[in-house]
């Protein structure tokens, strides 16, 4: 991962893609939470925030979409536990 030999600026955020728009394969939560927490231990947990690699539109199809969305919720909910308790 190139952000271990780069070092990010306190001022700037990291908003890395935990869930992809190229596959109909739905991440697991704990799949997601696993990235999120990979990139906050790297450039801090105050300067992440998770997304989609690119926009869904037209790519998938829109429940598809719509679970990814909810994967990238819940694996946040879980990173977000392990990163601040």
């Amino acid at each position: 991962m190139v952000w271990r030999d780069l070092k990010v600026p306190s001022d700037k955020i990291v908003i890395p893609g935990v869930v992809s728009h190229a596959t109909n394969v739905l991440e697991h939560p704990e799949l997601v939470a696993d990235r999120i927490v990979r990139y906050a231990q790297i450039v801090g947990r105050e300067n992440v925030i998770a997304s989609t690699d690119c926009g869904f539109g037209g790519r998938i199809h829109p429940q598809l979409a719509w679970a990814k969305l909810r994967a990238l919720r819940q694996g946040a909910d879980l990173a977000s536990k392990t990163l601040w308790s």
